[in-house]
């Protein structure tokens, strides 16, 4: 009997296998040790092996296709409903193998190590970030118990930070400004690493065509162009706009029935760091926007009905449409002409 189509449920050190022939019937159900993979996947003749994207999945993938199989992977959400009882390593497994010969699933693109390397560059940056906002809101808290009070802005923060380390003082007990100084110079430190992984995001984009197309889009800089070049191996395979847009969790969702149609709030339901750089990129451009209404007419309009924070989200749908445009037809963003009627009026 020859091995068509194997699930693969990943973990750390015990991986589950259900491999079954053409006809459907089951060949093997074991549990594998990490050392046992290659050698078993080596064993193999080439067949389908489907995996659900978590992580270590883009690893596996590659190494297996390296043997000659054809590796898919798979959303965990959208193998789910084949699950048949409760949850278990083998019948996890059993459904992945199940969910991978649908012909409506939708898959995952296998990531290049290029490209995860610069998405680990986004997350350290990421953690980072956050580590400093914990910082200066510690640092907030404490100087407000003795009367000082900080403008907002990471940039008041940053030049109280040079003038604690500096030497400067301020209207605080000595003990408390020990303590000032030392969570200074940790913010100071953590600055330093942030500015150089920039640094280092920089060199990576100065390359690289999809980055500098997509960087001519209002409201998208280095920072989501790259997240976007990184993470979106192959925009091909969205059929539109508007499904590259509801891969990213930027869609209303549809709950309806009898014929009535109804539209909630936005999905959610994909990446959560791309969804969040383009909102924020949206929310800037909201400046612009206002200073130039004339330009913008449609978020115009919008603002005139709905709040800011709702248009910042209504326009990074439109722009991941864009982003989607840009990617797939290989040109830069050009700013939509006024039609002949509008002209004249």
């Amino acid at each position: 009997m020859k091995t068509t189509t194997v699930g693969l449920d990943l973990a750390k050190n015990v991986f589950q296998v259900h491999s079954v022939d053409e006809a459907g019937e089951v060949i093997v159900r074991r549990a594998l040790r990490r050392r046992q993979v290659m050698p078993f996947f080596a064993g193999l003749e080439p067949c389908l092996i489907g995996m659900e994207a978590c992580g270590t999945s883009h690893y596996w993938a590659r190494e297996l296709s390296a043997l000659g199989h054809s590796v898919k992977l798979m959303p965990p959400a959208y193998v789910k409903p084949y699950v048949k009882r409760g949850k278990t390593d083998a019948g996890d497994a059993e459904a992945i193998c199940e969910a991978v010969t649908r012909p409506t699933m939708r898959f995952v693109a296998i990531k290049s190590p290029e490209q995860q390397s610069l998405l680990a560059l986004h997350r350290v940056r990421d953690l980072l970030i956050r580590q400093r906002t914990q910082l200066v809101n510690m640092i907030r808290g404490q100087l407000a118990e003795f009367g000082i009070v900080l403008a907002k802005g990471i940039q008041h923060m940053l030049r109280l930070v040079e003038r604690l380390l500096d030497g400067e003082a301020l209207e605080l007990p000595m003990l408390a400004a020990k303590i000032m100084i030392t969570v200074a110079a940790q913010v100071r430190e953590l600055q330093g690493r942030i500015g150089a992984l920039e640094k280092e995001l920089k060199l990576w984009s100065r390359d690289n065509q999809v980055v500098k197309r997509l960087q001519t889009i209002p409201g998208i800089g280095i920072i989501t162009a790259s997240a976007l070049a990184a993470t979106v191996t192959d925009p091909h395979q969205f059929t539109s706009g508007r499904q590259f847009a509801a891969w990213l969790g930027l869609t209303p969702r549809a709950n309806s029935s009898g014929g009535k149609e109804r539209l909630g709030r936005i999905s959610k339901m994909g990446d959560r760091y791309l969804r969040r750089l383009l909102i924020n990129g949206m929310t800037a451009q909201l400046q612009s926007v206002r200073r130039h209404p004339d330009r913008h007419p449609w978020t115009i309009e919008l603002l005139h009905r709905k709040p800011a924070k709702l248009v910042a989200v209504a326009m990074a749908n439109k722009t991941a449409r864009i982003v989607w445009a840009v990617m797939t037809r290989d040109e830069i963003y050009r700013v939509p002409q006024p039609s002949t009627q509008e002209a004249v009026a």
